[in-house]
């Protein structure tokens, strides 16, 4: 059974991991909170600081998503993929580098021109190797998120799947992360873990931030 082991939400200065508040900055500007966010967590990865803010935001979601969550040890680099939906693209790196080009383009905001560089961002700090997509919607689409990606689980393209939804423009952003696994491995000892079952309800739940129905009856 397609399970979702863990969430991050990350939105209004807050990181919320598994529905729970882990972090917060109400004082920052949307950069300053994002150095907030990575100096708390102790995180140690000079890539971050080339990175445009959408690959920063979704980079921190997938860190505190998988922190204490997952083994990776348990799969292949192949098995493991990630897929991922916002409503901007890159537009917000867009604007800057079309400001810098009426001057000198800026060769490091031209890297960050496409959304999926957030994508390998991710890949190159974890070497995951599977499935790599991103979607573009107005809004998260619970419906084909779920469809999506519990058919790569189902046909064994993936044995696990990191997506949601990571989205950023000027001020706003929210990203909204789910861990989702074929098989819910039983922590050490043997003992089951909590999961949410894969599904549109529990998917729309968490990314309002309620709690997920746990298991089907």
């Amino acid at each position: 059974m397609n399970g979702i082991t863990a969430s991050c939400i990350i939105a209004d200065h807050a990181v919320r991991k598994n529905g729970k508040l882990v972090f917060e900055d109400r004082h920052a500007d949307l950069p300053g909170f994002l150095l907030s966010v990575y100096q708390h967590f102790g995180l140690n990865y000079p890539r971050f600081f080339k990175m445009d803010n959408l690959s920063k935001l979704g980079w921190l979601a997938v860190e505190i998503l998988l922190k204490d969550s997952f083994r990776k040890a348990d799969h292949e680099a192949g098995q493991v993929g990630i897929v991922l939906m916002n409503a901007h693209s890159s537009l917000d790196t867009d604007l800057k580098y079309f400001e810098s080009a009426k001057d000198i383009p800026s060769p490091s905001l031209f890297v960050y021109t496409l959304p999926n560089i957030m994508i390998g961002e991710i890949c190159i700090r974890h070497q995951f190797k599977g499935e790599g997509v991103f979607f573009i919607s107005e809004e998260f689409d619970a419906g084909h998120f779920v469809r999506y990606t519990g058919g790569l689980l189902d046909a064994d393209v993936l044995q696990v799947c990191i997506g949601g939804w990571v989205d950023l423009l000027d001020s706003e952003y929210k990203a909204a992360l789910f861990l989702i696994e074929k098989e819910v491995l039983p922590v050490e000892g043997g003992q089951s873990r909590p999961f949410d079952v894969l599904a549109k309800e529990n998917i729309e739940k968490i990314f309002r931030g309620e709690k997920g129905r746990t298991k089907e009856e």
